[in-house]
């Protein structure tokens, strides 16, 4: 029924904010600034919620948690809190079993080492190794190879290894799934049961982002490059220290970054646009472009704008962004 301006709907309807009168069970819900019509579905995170009487009815499933690092020293850790840190050494990703000393004894450990990606002062994650089992076993990624060494008598292997689409997938028995694009970016995704379980660059994984930047001692500290140079792996290697900003150091690619990674807020990721904030992404992705200078520049790009796309894909998101001419794969040989 209508309802003009300033008049009042029957019992039992409300006004629909468009002149009118519409019954309760019939109100849409919200989702950020997104308006849903009764029955409508969205994903947040491994469950699924129906509006349904104004209001969201989700799924409880336990969702996996996820640490993510790209290209030039991005991290976003498993509660949400994200981070830039160039070290030119090897790094704890994450370990279980974190006492006092910050060593472990547990099932697992992800290292992975950054080298010098430009002439700046950046570096990106260029090899991988995870411990399994205490040392029994050791899985080391690098550039178009992996490599495996076993220590001890066991003949199971604690791990299972697949290919899917442009990514290396390691799921182990423990609980620890790692994917890895050949590249840059490496996605560790853990079961609930590991929550407050862990340390290393991704985080204590408890779902508070505050105190994230807990060091190798567990003490949280503020500072990323004090909370980052703590989980060296060698005390040997170099503390790092602040990195000038690429974009100034070349100002030349500046304006070219900017070009190429205004897709990420194109309408190319339209959909994404209200689930996942997509400001830190681009402006990490202009980073990336300006810093590699020393070749690799489409890698960088396509790793940064790869990301926010994984990240979209996390929501249920699923946005088509490459082309012939921008990121493309070969699609006939990934397959």
């Amino acid at each position: 029924s209508q309802c003009t301006p300033g008049c009042v709907c029957p019992d039992g309807l409300v006004s629909d904010g468009n002149g009118g009168c519409i019954p309760e069970e019939q109100c849409p819900c919200i989702h950020n600034e997104v308006m849903y019509q009764p029955g409508g579905k969205i994903s947040v995170g491994c469950n699924t919620c129906v509006c349904k009487n104004r209001k969201w009815e989700c799924t409880k499933n336990q969702c996996l948690g996820t640490c993510a690092v790209y290209g030039d020293g991005h991290y976003n850790t498993f509660d949400d809190k994200r981070f830039s840190f160039n070290g030119n050494c090897e790094y704890t990703l994450v370990q279980d079993h974190c006492g006092k000393s910050g060593t472990t004894n547990g099932t697992f450990r992800v290292v992975t080492e950054n080298i010098p990606c430009g002439n700046t002062g950046t570096t990106c994650s260029k090899s991988i190794k995870v411990f399994l089992e205490v040392r029994s076993h050791e899985l080391i990624l690098g550039e178009e190879h992996v490599s495996v060494v076993k220590r001890g008598q066991n003949d199971e292997l604690p791990y299972t290894m697949r290919s899917m689409g442009m990514y290396l997938v390691i799921e182990t028995t423990s609980g620890l799934i790692l994917m890895w694009d050949k590249k840059t970016s490496i996605f560790i995704k853990l079961s609930p049961d590991f929550k407050g379980q862990i340390c290393g660059l991704c985080g204590n994984y408890d779902g508070n982002s505050v105190n994230d930047f807990t060091t190798r001692s567990q003490s949280v500290v503020e500072n990323v490059l004090e909370f980052g140079n703590s989980w060296k792996v060698s005390s040997t290697c170099p503390d790092a220290s602040s990195v000038k900003d690429p974009c100034s150091t070349n100002p030349y690619r500046k304006s070219w970054s900017e070009k190429q990674c205004s897709i990420i807020n194109s309408n190319v990721f339209a959909a994404c646009h209200s689930q996942v904030e997509p400001a830190k992404y681009y402006q990490a992705c202009v980073t990336d472009a300006c810093a590699c200078d020393t070749g690799g520049d489409c890698d960088c790009f396509c790793t940064a704008v790869a990301a926010y796309a994984q990240a979209c894909s996390e929501v249920g998101v699923c946005i088509a962004w490459r082309s012939p001419s921008i990121c493309p794969l070969f699609c006939d040989y990934y397959n």
